[in-house]
């Protein structure tokens, strides 16, 4: 069956700030030290299973330029207004129906890192097997090495099995710490990976069923492509979603979802402490890129670019020199950078947001 993929690509990538910016957010930069941006990283990775011609992109319109400057313009998909994964994941649906009739739709974001590519391959190649049976929903999952509070959960059954998958019993939201812990010991859950595989009639029946609305909508989109009342027909469309997710709006309510267990070095890179899982750090355990000098000072991550950024006896910190704003941060409060944001919001200093 006809391999395609969808990349999400609309986000903002708050926690990343003040490096990405509601201008240059977090999929555009790169952050490995390689040159390749985090979104050209997701494209470069399935290419051996997907043609890039099969390749759709769906970002937000403010980010048309940006996609466009690093990837082939075809198949870029702008959203007028940003509704979360399910009408995202419904547009790239509609558009592959459209040009395929029907095919294999495996659905990424575009901000996460894999450090094993072969591994990941092939844990596509076993969901995409599950996925052509019948209407089969699958998602990877990843095997926790940690009681992670920071990811949502999916509790799988062990005795029923398809495949190299397993049945999925429920999806449960981001736990505290010892709830994290159970689930760690009982072996029956992994980390929701946002990676999806399924065909694109599969998710188009179960939009239909459950979010009948987004479906009606979604139809009159598809009607219009290729017409000149595309994009008018796009922005009256997504101005009447619903703001919702695919999880709770597919997943947590339709049958034959199925996950598949992944340990391929995955790494969603979800705030600026995951610099230390993706970049080597010093003999003294920190990371610092740009012009930094460091007396005395360990297990910090450090960014700059031209400016001088001497950092004397520091520990466990987190500094991000950019143009026009520095962040000055303790490790451990890395989760409330997305308050500084809130801060420069209410304040109206958008400038910097």
């Amino acid at each position: 069956m006809k391999k395609t993929a969808l990349i999400m690509a609309g986000g903002r990538g708050e926690r990343f700030w003040p490096r990405s910016r509601k201008n240059l957010p977090k999929q555009f930069l790169s952050l490995t030290g390689d040159g390749r941006t985090m979104i050209q990283m997701t494209v470069d990775r399935i290419l051996p299973m997907v043609k890039m011609e099969d390749i759709f992109i769906v970002t937000n319109q403010e980010y048309r330029g940006l996609a466009e400057e690093q990837l082939p313009k075809e198949n870029i998909l702008c959203e007028p207004i940003g509704r979360n994964t399910a009408p995202c994941i419904g547009l790239g649906a509609v558009h592959m129906a459209k040009r395929y009739k029907d095919a294999l739709m495996m659905v990424f974001p575009s901000d996460h890192l894999i450090k094993y590519h072969q591994m990941f391959l092939n844990s596509l190649q076993d969901a995409c097997q599950i996925a052509e049976e019948n209407t089969n929903l699958v998602t990877i999952g990843i095997t926790p090495d940690c009681p992670e509070t920071g990811y949502g959960y999916i509790r799988f059954r062990q005795d029923e099995r398809k495949g190299c998958g397993f049945a999925v019993e429920r999806f449960v939201e981001k736990p505290d710490l010892e709830t994290a812990k159970e689930y760690l010991e009982t072996e029956e859950y992994l980390w929701n990976s946002g990676i999806f595989v399924w065909k694109v009639s599969s998710i188009l029946e179960k939009i239909e069923a459950l979010m009948p609305d987004t479906y009606q909508g979604l139809l009159r989109i598809q009607d219009a492509i290729g017409t000149p009342q595309q994009e008018v027909q796009l922005e009256q469309e997504f101005f009447r979603f619903a703001s919702e997710s695919i999880d709770y709006g597919i997943l947590e309510k339709a049958k034959n979802i199925y996950t598949v267990p992944g340990t391929f070095g995955w790494d969603d890179v979800g705030s600026w402490l995951a610099v230390e899982r993706i970049q080597k750090t010093n003999e003294f355990g920190n990371i610092a890129n740009g012009n930094i000098i460091t007396i005395h000072s360990k297990n910090c991550i450090i960014e700059g670019s031209k400016k001088l950024i001497a950092a004397v006896g520091l520990e466990n910190l987190i500094i991000v020199d950019s143009e026009d704003a520095t962040l000055i941060c303790k490790k451990e409060a890395a989760g409330d950078i997305k308050k500084v944001l809130e801060n420069l919001k209410i304040c109206n200093r958008n400038e910097y947001l």
